[in-house]
Formats: structure tokens, C-alpha cells, sequence
């Protein structure tokens, strides 16, 4: 282009040229503020980061101190001791790169400020000579590419450092199949279309500042690792401890109900609980609250003669942390009435889809006795032993069903109402048909339920959950998400469950369960808020 000939225009072309000096100029310095702030975010999080770990560190060394866990700390704390010093090794290596790129790009100290005693690093923040001299002419980037990936494969192999745990569930490599630390620069292309490596993406031509920045992010993700790896160590030893705040009598017998001559035996002693643990105790198959001291309680009436028992299953954490279960048959006696009587075993009515058992009295021997049923479309079979039925009914109603006893010479007639088992609610954890959740709690679930309520006290009686739809809304969800899933398992649901905090709003739709009786029908959703 040819310079123009009037001293105006000329005038005019050079003010432009010096209006985009001045712009670039001041971009420029807005992109230096920019990675200044992020660098100063990053040595901020690293800071944290470090002293998170230090308490991992101190935890575990109570856990060798502790006779109830130094068992597993001598296996995992010599590991997270080792991914110490991999890890003061390496970071110590990129403080030294960084030290030693600002001397390359003119690093002086000046004059502290007035008050203060600490000299200022002034160096050329904005030089692009200095990153690429150091890590791309004199090979740099490559060595701490290297030092990177062999820093991760030296945690992944802590599986082999001590005792072995290579094939243990605890496994480090098998929970964390691999730790990102951005070393394959593949997805990043040159002008030409060709893949970048390492060096070129992250230290070619970049000012000193944004070089400065990228190695602050590379110890970050060295903390990162660091930390997940001492806390997966810290969780195999146990990282729950249990307190035991609560304490009860407890007193059993052999029965509660005797007659002069038995002998009867009497066990008694002092039952610890513990209000945060929080077990899962389960009373002839119906999981049932915990009160306020951490003891569950369950009531119902008594019907059936003869001797019984009601099944208790306790699901717990020992003070170890690991989880532990118990057992145990509590044995009564119902007495019998004279004269004939009809009483059914497990409840009031008779439930459609199940065998209902019955005890029949007839005040004589079976031998003169004789059961017939009609109604409801009801049949009536051997349950076991003299006097035990067995009742099966298709038709709900009200006293729609007569039992017929006739013993020797006199007849008696029982009636009883027919009724579907009743829908089952939604279950997760301890929380039955929704509400507040702690949000810890719901995280830790792997399945869903189908629940019966606590009063209903037919033994054994389970729904099979088939699907069920779950929508995330609330905290850590802009917008509701969904998950469906086929059967109990909430593994379809793992991602949106781990980003779940407190706030955030969880319902289940759609629910679909299979009874006893082998039909699959629709039961009503729940929503949990998490807290």
C-alpha cells in the first residue's frame, strides 16, 4: 500500500498504529492479572490441600496407637507414609522449575514495601522467551512429563509397597483405575492439524507468568492425588469410631408364660447404643424406628396359641467400623381358651396371595373334631402339627369368610374380613415414605425397598421393587435430572447420588413392585430432602 502524500494523513495512520500499541498493550496486562489470580487461587487450594493431609497423617498415627485398629493401620499407614515422600519429592522438583524460570526471565529482588520485611521477585512477567528456552530448548518439559507419569504410576503401585493388598478389595489401583494429571496433550493441535505434545502445549512461546500458573496447576493435581490416596488408606483402617453414649437394661426370658413345676430362666445385663450409628434393626422382617435412646420397639397383639417366637436381625457398625450383624429368637407362649376358638396366627384377617396361618382349639381330641371354610373363596389345609392351619382366600370382604368347628357334639362358627395386602412404601435406608434425609446416609446407599408398614405383622411377607424412576432437583442440580431403574440397585442413579449434598431434593415416581402374590403393581412415590 502506498504511503499517503498529505502530512495529515500521515498524522492520522502513525496516532493508529499507536491507539493499537497502547490496546494491545493493555490486553496484555489483563491476561497477566488474569493468570496471576487463578496461580494465587491454585497455591491457596495447595495450601489447604496440604494441611487436610497432615491431619490424614495424624489420624492414622491414632490408628497404630489404637489396639483396636493398629492391626490395619501397620498394613495401610506405611503406604500413605510413602505416597508422602513421592509426593514432597515431586513438588519439591516443580518449586525448584519455578524458581528457576524466573531467574531465566530476569528475576531481582527490590526493596520490601515500607512496614514490611520481605524483599519483592520482580521479573518479566510477560516474557515469552524465557518458558520456551527453558522447557522446550534445554528439554525440561519432557523430564517433568516424565517425572509426572512415573509419580502417578509409583501411587498407583503403593498396592506393592509393605503388605501386599494388590488383589484386597482396598486395592489403590482398583479404586482409583488411573489419577489425571493432563499429560496426554493429544486433543490439542498445532495450525497444521497435528497433535501437540506436552512441551508445546503447555511451555511454548507462553509468557512466564501463564508458565508459572500451569506448574501451580500441576502441583495441584499432585495434592489432589496425595490426599485421595491417604484418605482411601485412612478408610481401610476404619476411619468411624464409635462412642457408645446409651445405655439400657435388658432383661429376657425363656418364656412369659409358665405353670407351677417349669423351671424358667431369666437373662439380664446392660445394652450399649449408640444415637449417631444408627442400626438397621429389623423385627419379624418389618424394619422398625429406633427411639430416642437408639432402642427399637415394636408392639402387637398376641394371637394364636401355643408357643412362639419373634425374630430380631440387628445390622450395625462394631467400634472398628467394620460392619457387623446379629440373630436372636425371642420365645412366648400364648395360653388357649377353653372350649373350641379359631385364632389366626399373624393378624386379624385374612390376607388374598398368602397362606394364612390359623390355630384352632377344639377343647377335645382331633380325633372328634372335624374344620371345614366357605366364603371369600377360601380353602383351608394342614399347617403343621395338631390344631395348625393353613388359610388361602381370593375374594376380599367384610366377614365374608366362616370357619366351621365341630368338635364332638357341639358346632362353633368364626368369621373374618378378606383383604389385599396393603401397598408397601418407598424405602431408602432407615427412611420409609420420604422426608429428611441426612445426606451422608442417602449417599451410602446401594439399593431401594419396598417396605411394608411397622404394623403390619404377617412374618416373611417381601415385595420385589421392579423400576422406578428418581428425579435430582434442588442443591448441585440447575435443572431437574432423572435416572430409571430396573430392580433395588441404585447404580444407575451413582453419578447424580454422589453429587447429592445437603438441599438437594430426591423423589422417586413411577414405582412399580411385584407382591407374593406375583403381581406387579404400581405403589405411590416418595421425595427425600436431603440435609
Amino acid at each position: 500500500m502506498a504511503l499517503p502524500r498529505e502530512p495529515r494523513q500521515k498524522m492520522i495512520n502513525i496516532m493508529y498504529l499507536v491507539l493499537t500499541a497502547i490496546l494491545a498493550l493493555n490486553v496484555s496486562n489483563e491476561v497477566i492479572n488474569a493468570f496471576k489470580v487463578v496461580d494465587k487461587s491454585l497455591m491457596a487450594s495447595n495450601t489447604s490441600l496440604t494441611g487436610a493431609n497432615a491431619s490424614i497423617y495424624t489420624l492414622l498415627q491414632k490408628k497404630l496407637s489404637d489396639p483396636q485398629s493398629a492391626e490395619k493401620a501397620r498394613i495401610w499407614k506405611p503406604k500413605a507414609d510413602q505416597a508422602k515422600v513421592l509426593t514432597d519429592d515431586i513438588y519439591n522438583y516443580i518449586e525448584t522449575l519455578k524458581h528457576d524460570l524466573k531467574i531465566n526471565a530476569g528475576l531481582r529482588m527490590k526493596e520490601p514495601k515500607a512496614g514490611t520485611t520481605d524483599s519483592i521477585e520482580d521479573y518479566r512477567e510477560d516474557n515469552l522467551d524465557a518458558a520456551t528456552r527453558m522447557f522446550d530448548t534445554k528439554g525440561e518439559g519432557e523430564k517433568l512429563q516424565k517425572r509426572l507419569e512415573k509419580y502417578k504410576e509409583d501411587l498407583l503401585n503403593l498396592d506393592n509397597f509393605g503388605t501386599n493388598t494388590s488383589n484386597d478389595p482396598g486395592s489403590i489401583r482398583k479404586k482409583f483405575p488411573s489419577l489425571q494429571f493432563d499429560t496426554d496433550t493429544k486433543e490439542f493441535k498445532t495450525a497444521e492439524g497435528q497433535p501437540k505434545d506436552f512441551t508445546q502445549t503447555y511451555f511454548h512461546m507462553t509468557p512466564t507468568v501463564a508458565a508459572l500458573t500451569m506448574l501451580s496447576k500441576f502441583e495441584n493435581n499432585i495434592k489432589n492425588a496425595e490426599n485421595k490416596v491417604v484418605t482411601h488408606c485412612l478408610n481401610q483402617v476404619g476411619a468411624v469410631e464409635i462412642v457408645f453414649n446409651k445405655f439400657e437394661p435388658i432383661a429376657t426370658t425363656n418364656s412369659t408364660y409358665i405353670m407351677p413345676g417349669q423351671e424358667m430362666t431369666v437373662t439380664a445385663g446392660v445394652g450399649a447404643f449408640n444415637d449417631a450409628a444408627k442400626p438397621v434393626i429389623t423385627i419379624d422382617g418389618a424394619v422398625t424406628e429406633l427411639n430416642e435412646n437408639g432402642v427399637a420397639e415394636r408392639k402387637f397383639m398376641a394371637s394364636g396359641g401355643g408357643a412362639h417366637k419373634v425374630h430380631v436381625h440387628i445390622d450395625y457398625k462394631d467400634p472398628s467400623g467394620k460392619p457387623a450383624s446379629l440373630d436372636k429368637d425371642i420365645d412366648y407362649t400364648v395360653g388357649t381358651p377353653g372350649g373350641s376358638a379359631v385364632m389366626l396366627d399373624k393378624m386379624n384377617v385374612f390376607y388374598i396371595g398368602v397362606e394364612n396361618p390359623v390355630t384352632i382349639n377344639s377343647g377335645t381330641g382331633w380325633d372328634k373334631t372335624h374344620v371345614s371354610i366357605s366364603g371369600g373363596g377360601a380353602t383351608i389345609k394342614p399347617g403343621g402339627g395338631p390344631g395348625h392351619f393353613l388359610v388361602s382366600a381370593t375374594t376380599p370382604g367384610k366377614d365374608n369368610v366362616t370357619i366351621t368347628v365341630q368338635a364332638d357334639k357341639s358346632t362353633s362358627t368364626f368369621q373374618f374380613n378378606v383383604k389385599p395386602i396393603p401397598d408397601p412404601v418407598v424405602a431408602v435406608g432407615q427412611k420409609r415414605g420420604g422426608g429428611r434425609m441426612p445426606s451422608v446416609e442417602f449417599k451410602n446407599q446401594q439399593f431401594m425397598r419396598a417396605d411394608l408398614g411397622a404394623d403390619f405383622v404377617f412374618q416373611g411377607v417381601r415385595y420385589s421393587v421392579i423400576s422406578a424412576t428418581m428425579y435430582f432437583s434442588g442443591a448441585n442440580f440447575p435443572s431437574v435430572q432423572q435416572a430409571s431403574i430396573n430392580g433395588a440397585s441404585l447404580a444407575p442413579a451413582a453419578d447424580k447420588m454422589a453429587k447429592s449434598i445437603p438441599g438437594t431434593s430426591i423423589t422417586f415416581d413411577n414405582v412399580k413392585v411385584q407382591g407374593p402374590d406375583g403381581k406387579v403393581r404400581s405403589i405411590d412415590g416418595a421425595g427425600f430432602i436431603l440435609y
